[in-house]
């Protein structure tokens, strides 16, 4: 489209409009609409009545039972609270009493939920009614050692999910550029593993592997920890859906993890993938609230950008992001690593070599990634609440579209070929061939 139409992606909870500079041309990469659920909370009931490859929840609970429920934390868009509402129903029809369940926030190595928070994820009565605890990556007393997987990858765990006589989780299949698409067992599996599991799997032999992509599950050995780690905790049963662009459920599945997984990647294939022609000069990614409240989760864009199938930003290009990441770098102890990692090198090389000789802890592996996305190209973030903390990140701020393509211009020119990814990270581009 030429110079002069105005565009919009994700800013926040809001959006942010824009126009394109003379001697701009833009391609708008948004997957095709797809059919929206006319009844979700009604889907998501029948789904969890009739399960994929399980027996009812109902028929697997027993009063008496200790029941963990795993659910996302604030990072992500899973509509848990529509989600559980079914889900508890249907233990409260087994007999398993409120005291014998708890909802266990998925964090990672994320920072815990707020009393706010948690009444927006899972809606006020049950964060009200039940017991809801955020899991603690770092908290030894907690955590209970499995042992391995078959690949050697130690399993560690949330004390809640090895105890638990019932486990369940919830969660969102989408492109994931570790896990191909995440969902199935992601939730329990990396959410509530100790910190030895998620620094064993975010390292540089895993990342780096050719089987680790956006949109790969075949052969992709974080996609095989996490199915084998699911399965060796426990997880019984999964409610999983998949997301349009503007958050609404297209599809929903339950049942047994890998099956529901397998089930749902092909759904979300058709849902995020969209063909484009070749490189960019520049790609503009919206994110949206939540995954912009911080630039941790902002910087998945330039490398969902570039280390999918193909990149689709030609080396020297730029990553303009639009996103208000009022908590700066991010609260957690991944994000800080991650702003100290790459505040106190002395170059992305420097990042990047250390890594590959000496290894990192959990959060270091996006400053990795990151390292690596800024090799191929720069990234600008507009209107990013913290300045400074953008250029502790070796990425260039710019509180305007317009400063920001007045910064490309200066380096590029005034033609330029730009791709608008409205959803980024809801978004798969493939180079056609």
């Amino acid at each position: 489209m030429p110079a002069g139409a105005t565009y919009a992606v994700p800013f926040g909870r809001g959006q942010m409009h824009f126009t394109l500079p003379a001697g701009a041309r833009a391609l708008v990469a948004e997957p095709p609409p797809v059919p929206l659920l006319a009844d979700p909370p009604s889907a998501i009931a029948e789904s969890i009545a009739r399960p994929v490859a399980s027996a009812p929840l109902r028929a697997l609970a027993r009063p008496g039972q200790h029941v963990t429920i795993a659910v996302t934390d604030m990072t992500r868009d899973c509509p848990d609270a529509l989600l559980l509402p079914p889900v508890l129903a249907e233990l409260e029809a087994a007999g398993v009493a409120p005291r014998d369940i708890t909802i266990l926030i998925a964090a990672g190595m994320h920072r815990p939920s707020t009393a706010e928070e948690r009444a927006e994820m899972l809606g006020e009565d049950i964060a009200r009614r039940y017991s809801v605890i955020d899991h603690d990556a770092s908290r030894p007393e907690g955590l209970v050692s499995l042992g391995h997987t078959s690949a050697g990858v130690p399993i560690v765990t949330n004390r809640l999910v090895a105890e638990a006589d019932l486990l369940i989780a919830t969660g969102l299949v989408e492109p994931h550029l570790y896990a191909g698409f995440s969902g199935g067992s992601k939730t329990v599996a990396i959410g509530c593993a100790g910190e030895e599991t998620i620094t064993y799997t975010h390292g540089p032999r895993f990342i780096e592997h050719s089987g680790t992509r956006l949109g790969r599950i075949e052969d992709n050995p974080f996609q095989d920890a996490v199915t084998e780690i699911g399965r060796k905790v426990g997880l019984r049963f999964v409610v999983n859906v998949v997301l349009d662009g503007e958050k609404r459920i297209v599809a929903v599945r339950s049942g047994e993890p890998a099956a529901v997984h397998a089930a749902l990647v092909e759904v979300a294939k058709r849902v995020y993938q969209v063909s484009v022609p070749g490189a960019f000069d520049v790609a503009i990614g919206g994110v949206g609230y939540p995954k912009d409240s911080n630039l941790y989760q902002t910087s998945r864009v330039p490398c969902n950008l570039l280390f999918g199938p193909e990149p689709v930003v030609r080396r020297g290009g730029f990553v303009v992001v639009p996103a208000p990441c009022p908590e700066g770098a991010g609260l957690g102890v991944s994000e800080l690593r991650f702003h100290e990692d790459m505040k106190r090198a002395s170059s992305l090389e420097a990042i990047i070599e250390h890594a590959r000789r000496d290894g990192y802890l959990a959060g270091g592996q996006r400053a990795f990634m990151v390292a690596k996305a800024l090799q191929q190209c720069e990234m600008i973030v507009v209107g990013a609440q913290e300045p400074q903390v953008v250029r502790d990140l070796r990425m260039i701020p710019a509180a305007t579209m317009e400063e920001a393509w007045g910064i490309i211009e200066g380096r590029l020119g005034k033609e330029l070929s730009v791709l608008i990814v409205p959803h980024a990270l809801l978004t798969l581009p493939v180079i056609a061939r």
